[in-house]
């Protein structure tokens, strides 16, 4: 086990209240696996991201749990050794919208050589910035162009070398294909698909697009308001879904052959006072009693799913 997340709360200190963001979350990857974090806006996706490169934004506080990285609780560290051991070198990240990360007035090319020369790489650093273009299968001329020089599936690209400059174990692609076309997307997946080959990549893959989860990923945890819902096999959490929730999710994805597309009625909770029980519970079409009173706990099944759900 490459990566273990144990009972992660990660908690906003608001003048509206302590939201809840992330609470009590548990996943895990392995070396080599594509793992992906989906569910709806607010669900907590991109909250474990940031918390796993120790990132949190005010006024956001870690305020329990654990993530080990081969065996170490990288939460303990102070930041400096964190800074220097483990971010970019052992565990990068693509940010979402990051194609709009790059600074315009520098040529892409010297921006990813100040993310060498600050973390101490002792190469080349114009051979690496042409390892790194190749392995995205970029021209390592276009490194000399400005960001907006690039059109968006290249500036992703670019950045994807740029998380990979100091060869992490660990890529965490926080909406990799946000507002790029469809081809583009394509090509996208098909580039991790090939690093994770390639490199031996792990990957966490977060998205709101389940029909873009399904191409890439091995596992994927659901989460709704700051809880894993189901966990499980890909082929497993598309095509035998056992949480409402899950179900939904798989059912609201656009397909030909579908006429009507169904969303899920009513919104997300009020994370700085969740319902007391299973927080899917104001939306579920099968909740009762029990489901107002006492949050379920994991269930697991034969197949390798696990299910927080009261029907089981």
């Amino acid at each position: 086990m490459l990566l273990e997340v144990r009972n992660l709360k990660v908690y906003f200190y608001t003048k509206r209240g302590i939201v809840k963001a992330v609470d009590d979350i548990n996943l895990y990857l392995d070396k080599g696996e594509i793992i992906g974090l989906a569910g709806e806006s607010g669900s907590g996706k991109s909250t474990i991201g940031y918390t796993i490169m120790r990132l949190v934004p005010f006024p956001g506080k870690i305020e329990g749990g654990e993530i080990l990285f081969k065996g170490e609780n990288i939460l303990k560290l102070d930041e400096e050794t964190f800074r220097k051991n483990y971010r970019w070198k052992k565990i990068a990240m693509i940010f979402q919208g990051s194609m709009s990360g790059f600074t315009p007035v520098f040529k892409i090319r010297d921006q990813i050589i100040e993310v060498l020369r600050i973390h101490g790489w002792t190469g080349d650093y114009d051979k690496r910035v042409e390892e790194l273009f190749k392995m995205v299968n970029m021209d390592p001329q276009l490194a000399e162009k400005y960001p907006h020089e690039l059109s968006g599936g290249q500036k992703q690209r670019a950045f994807i070398a740029m998380a990979l400059a100091l060869n992490p174990e660990i890529l965490i692609a926080d909406e990799p294909t946000t507002a790029l076309d469809v081809m583009v997307q394509e090509h996208i997946l098909n580039l991790l698909k090939k690093l994770r080959k390639e490199l031996n990549l792990s990957i966490i893959f977060i998205t709101h697009d389940l029909a873009l989860l399904s191409e890439i990923s091995d596992r994927d945890y659901m989460l709704y308001a700051g809880k894993v819902m189901e966990s499980g096999p890909s082929e497993v959490i598309f095509k035998k879904p056992r949480h409402p929730y899950t179900s939904l999710l798989v059912e609201s994805i656009a397909t030909l052959d579908k006429d009507i597309i169904k969303g899920i009625p009513g919104s997300m909770p009020d994370l700085s006072n969740p319902p007391v029980g299973c927080r899917f519970n104001t939306r579920c079409p099968f909740a009762r009693d029990i489901c107002f009173k006492e949050e379920p706990k994991m269930k697991a099944f034969s197949d390798g799913d696990e299910v927080a759900c009261w029907l089981y």
